[in-house]
């Protein structure tokens, strides 16, 4: 039996909520499909759904194989479409992975604008703090924040962004100077990251980065929350600048330090060269970089 097919009939049935309707829009009968999922079954080693009269849904095994036979079948689509000449039309589905609080806020809009200029495509967007392997999760293209590792990727940069230490006007008009690192023990600071006594705050120095203690009055574990303290007065924290730009331009937020600031660091799309063969991942690529370039990312 061909295994493709065979796929095609799961994720129908799971997606129509029974083998009928799977059936009846594969064209064939109910028995053939479960035929066709029994194979799927024996050939994975475990069963995949929960029958009924009425209705099918997947087991813990079959939710998990059944996003491999999504990425499958749209790959094999987007092979199908590229030997049949349509070389320059983008479909299928579009997995895309950001770090949380950049892709919120700058990847989601491109993504948004991007479905809309091509209908035939279907998007994936994954906010996940972590690096993730792109061939073994089944990414088509990844935006990273910092300087990367040599490996296979493509990577084209889109921005630069920095670490920064900021405040607001109000709390600065009675707080201490805070001209330099060291003058960050005598204000109270909103940390941001690990939570735990003993804060400190890398900066540049002669022999390499010198890690200078803080006050901490309050410390979280989301950029977000410290920046709202932050903009309400409450301390000085220290954040990505593309997480406060809009609050600089607006005047919300002062930065300080920037004789002192870390050296900057990059940010990519990166993606797998294979993956550019497929119409869907080069659309993409093309129109997200020139408008992640113009993002608000390093003020």
């Amino acid at each position: 039996m061909d295994r493709i097919d065979a796929m095609r009939a799961f994720v129908l049935a799971v997606d129509g909520g029974g083998l009928a309707t799977a059936a009846r829009r594969l064209g064939r009968s109910p028995a053939a499909v479960t035929r066709a999922i029994a194979f799927l079954e024996e050939q994975v080693g475990t069963r995949l759904l929960r029958r009924t009269t009425r209705s099918s849904s997947p087991t813990e095994a079959g939710e998990r194989f059944l996003e491999s036979c999504r990425r499958i079948l749209a790959d094999f689509d987007e092979a199908h479409a590229l030997a049949a000449g349509e070389k320059s039309v983008p479909r299928g589905i579009l997995t895309v992975t950001a770090p949380a609080v950049f892709g919120r806020r700058h990847v989601r809009p491109v993504i948004d604008a991007f479905l809309d200029a091509h209908q035939t495509v279907q998007a994936k967007l994954l906010l996940l703090d972590r690096v993730v392997n792109l061939v073994d999760e089944g990414i088509d293209v990844a935006l990273r924040i910092g300087h990367l590792p040599d490996s296979t990727l493509i990577a084209t940069k889109v921005g630069r962004i920095r670490r920064v230490v900021c405040a607001s006007p109000d709390f600065l008009a009675h707080a201490p100077a805070i001209e330099r690192p060291e003058d960050l023990t005598t204000v109270p600071c909103i940390a941001f990251g690990q939570i735990a006594d003993g804060q400190t705050w890398g900066f540049p120095a002669p022999q390499g980065r010198a890690q200078v203690p803080i006050r901490t009055r309050l410390a979280v574990n989301s950029a977000e929350a410290a920046i709202d303290s932050a903009l309400e007065g409450k301390g000085v924290t220290c954040v990505l600048s593309y997480q406060i730009a809009d609050h600089v331009r607006s005047g919300r937020l002062v930065v300080l330090l920037r004789d002192f600031e870390p050296p900057e660091m990059p940010v990519h799309l990166v993606y797998p060269e294979a993956r550019l063969a497929a119409a869907k991942v080069r659309a993409f690529v093309d129109f997200a970089v020139p408008r992640l370039r113009e993002a608000p990312l390093y003020e």
